[in-house]
């Protein structure tokens, strides 16, 4: 017998929606059953009315970037006087205030329909770069935030040692840096997996890892089968330094220390030549678009499109949490396209909610996730159809309406692992999440 049964009005099933389907959660919070063809809820199920969808996937999160929204919109700049007001609030970050403001991030996630964050973390050490007693400290925090706000995580723990090509770190980098990619998989080697939560790996990006300290990165991912990720070509600088200390493409460096492959996810991927997307897309080396920050700092438009069709599979991220939308993120992948090309059409919406579900999970190590089918996490999230953004379209057109119109405001439930984790858009672990940010993020500025 089923532990729960969920009725979902519509439900998109990866290629079309279906009206009215029965789903079983068993005791182990997996789907056990789906039934479709189920005109009225069977007794005792719990309803959901509107378009569930997978839970989705944010494949790339600094959380205490949240603490910067608004904030960096004051004035003009770059990505790299940006980053200045970046590690102003780093060095602000304790174990405990860093558990406070995730948590709150975390569960604005959850009302946003994400119920598995990647984690992209660098801030490992006290202020100067002395380690906590537990020199995980900061790691751990992050994990335990997310199960308090009830998703699921990836902690992808960075290797951050340096500068610049060939430049010691400087004073606001020496907490990110365990000074040696072998320190650095020593203490990650300390990180244990547990239910709601994978350990993976990170390259910062070849600036802030030296060519010859890559490959014992990608070794330690390798022996774990775990997610390698890496920012790659953000910024035409990084590109030109890198030509000029190795006289090749970051990509190319990549690959010629043994980083990319079917578990590594390039962050970004915007300034590509095209023997840059040949290799990516060769080696299915993943790429995680997050064009709401894209934008934001000014980055530029990645070849997405060109990426796919090389063979790289799409995922998406918030990354800085300018918002902390999955669904603007879908969105803005293909309008940031069709401004480029200026012709329309470049994914289906079917395409764009995979891209924001199941490869989104895969590119953070749960394959298993992302897809309403039986054996498949029991994780997923309710889009409401009768909002000011969403009434009208027939239901059959829920995922074009998800990703066209909908926003994180339209989500109305949340389940991970068979368990209401937002229910009538309400957390229910965090009985008030904007308080929550607005204390946590005020501990952090100092």
């Amino acid at each position: 017998m089923p532990l729960k049964t969920y009725w979902l009005e519509h439900a998109w099933l990866g290629t079309h929606v279906e009206p009215g389907v029965a789903l079983d959660v068993g005791a182990d919070g997996r789907i056990d059953g789906l039934r479709t063809g189920a005109d009225a809820p069977p007794p005792g199920a719990e309803v959901l009315r509107g378009l569930t969808v997978p839970g989705l996937a944010n494949a790339h999160s600094h959380a205490f970037h949240r603490a910067l929204r608004s904030v960096v919109q004051v004035g003009s700049g770059t990505f790299w006087t940006w980053r200045e007001v970046m590690y102003g609030v780093a060095q602000n970050l304790t174990p405990e205030n860093y558990f406070a403001l995730a948590r709150a991030v975390y569960a604005e996630m959850a009302l946003a329909g994400i119920t598995d964050v990647g984690e992209f973390h660098y801030v490992h050490h006290a202020p100067g770069g002395t380690p906590y007693a537990d020199p995980n400290a900061m790691g751990e925090a992050l994990i335990e935030a997310a199960a308090a706000a009830g998703i699921r995580i990836t902690l992808l723990d960075t290797a951050y040692l340096a500068a610049g090509f060939g430049e010691a770190p400087n004073p606001h980098q020496l907490r990110f840096s365990d000074g040696t990619a072998e320190a650095w998989a020593e203490r990650v080697s300390a990180l244990k997996p547990r239910e709601h939560a994978l350990v993976g790996a990170a390259i910062h990006s070849v600036r802030a890892v030296p060519a010859d300290q890559l490959a014992t990165v990608a070794a330690w991912a390798q022996e774990r089968r775990a997610p390698l990720h890496v920012h790659l070509s953000e910024q035409t600088a990084e590109n030109d330094a890198c030509l000029a200390a190795h006289g090749r493409t970051p990509t190319q460096l990549l690959a010629d220390h043994g980083v990319l492959g079917p578990r590594t996810t390039g962050v970004h991927n915007t300034h590509l030549t095209d023997a840059d997307i040949a290799l990516l897309g060769g080696t299915t080396t993943g790429t995680c678009m997050c064009p709401t920050t894209e934008r934001d700092l000014a980055d530029g438009i990645g070849p997405a499109g060109r990426l796919q069709r090389a063979g790289s599979p799409l995922s998406l991220g918030s990354d800085s949490h300018a918002v902390i939308d999955l669904l603007e993120e879908a969105r803005a992948m293909e309008l940031d396209e069709r401004l480029r090309s200026r012709t329309r059409g470049h994914w289906t919406a079917n395409a764009l909610l995979t891209a924001a579900t199941a490869d989104g999970h895969a590119a953070l190590g749960r394959p298993d996730a992302g897809r309403l089918e039986t054996g498949a996490l029991a994780d997923f999230t309710t889009i409401a159809l009768d909002t000011v953004r969403t009434a009208g379209p027939l239901p059959r057109l829920g995922a074009e309406t998800a990703v066209f119109a909908a926003s994180a405001a339209d989500v109305r439930h949340t389940v991970v692992g068979g368990r209401h984790v937002v229910r009538d858009g309400v957390h229910t672990l965090v009985g008030d999440v904007p308080t929550a940010l607005s204390e946590a993020i005020a501990a952090v500025r100092g």
